[in-house]
């Protein structure tokens, strides 16, 4: 699923726009200082979000407010009201041990280097 985010070529790419892609930043940020998760590594793609964390509340709690709070600020910048930012859905992944966690880490921090489009 990761690699097929990373190689679409249709559909929002809004954070593409520095400011939209900050105020996502901002929010994971934002919920690390709050405590809702331990943040491992991330990287904000054009359309779409990598997270490795470990959260000690729901995932589907944590997620949904990750995304509330992200998609107000991005939808007040690109002058929306009523649009959806996110899609619904996201992919999840637990992992096993500490090796498939640091060889997951590092695929989040090769994202960026990779040519997107």
């Amino acid at each position: 699923m990761d690699r097929y985010l990373d190689t679409a070529r249709r559909g929002p790419a809004h954070m593409r726009d520095g400011r939209i892609a900050d105020a996502v930043v901002r929010a994971i940020a934002c919920g690390r200082e709050l405590k809702h998760y331990d943040l491992y590594a991330y990287v904000v793609m054009p359309n779409h979000v990598h997270v490795l964390i470990t959260p000690p509340i729901s995932v589907v709690q944590l997620i949904g407010s990750l995304k509330a709070a992200s998609a107000r600020e991005a939808n007040r910048l690109l002058r929306r009201i009523g649009v959806p930012f996110w899609q619904p859905e996201y992919y999840d992944h637990w992992v096993r041990d500490e090796k498939q966690g640091n060889r997951i880490a590092a695929y989040i921090e090769a994202n960026p280097v990779k040519p997107a489009w």
